[in-house]
């Protein structure tokens, strides 16, 4: 039976140990368990996923990856990924934020066009044009109330969107560059 371990254990028990040279793979939470780990006076390197996997030797499970990461930090030439501040991954959460409401604002145009073509109304495409598509919608007596209803439900989605995109382009000042 695999234990959980909960993050009061692992501050506890590197706290309690030595300093060491900790080798991690640069996966989920890595960054904040390398700063972390950097303030207890660990000597931590990232090693990326794909120079990991070469080196593992059968099933995928943690002895298996401790074995590969102990082997690729032995290498000489191994790259390494330097650690990143809370400030550089806050920004970097911005920019993928945004552009996953982007996408979001995309599949959104995109379903209300063609929901709306069922009905044979119809624009030229363009994200400035939906206010143009949603007049004609709202407009149209021919437009069943069920169909009404999804329009507003999609309008007021793309709102929310605009809005949150808005809201992380005020954010978001510093350039993409500087945060990686």
């Amino acid at each position: 039976m695999k234990r959980k371990v909960t993050r009061s254990k692992m501050h506890r028990f590197f706290s309690q140990i030595e300093p060491s040279f900790i080798g991690m793979e640069a996966c989920g939470s890595a960054h904040y368990w390398a700063r972390e780990l950097k303030a207890m006076g660990h000597d931590v390197l990232m090693i990326p996923p794909s120079y990991i996997k070469p080196y593992v030797k059968r099933g995928k499970n943690d002895v298996a990856d401790a074995e590969a990461i102990c082997e690729a930090m032995s290498r000489p030439r191994m790259r390494f990924v330097p650690i990143k501040s809370a400030e550089q991954q806050a920004t970097l959460m911005l920019h993928k934020t945004r552009e996953l409401l982007v996408k979001q604002r995309t599949m959104s145009v995109n379903a209300l066009r063609s929901h709306l073509s069922e009905f044979g109304i119809i624009i030229a495409k363009g994200i400035g044009r939906i206010d143009e598509l949603l007049k004609l919608a709202e407009v149209d007596t021919t437009l069943p109330d069920a169909a009404k209803t999804a329009v507003k439900a999609l309008a007021a989605i793309l709102e929310g969107i605009e809005k949150a995109i808005d809201d992380l382009e005020g954010k978001s000042r510093m350039p993409m560059r500087e945060a990686i």
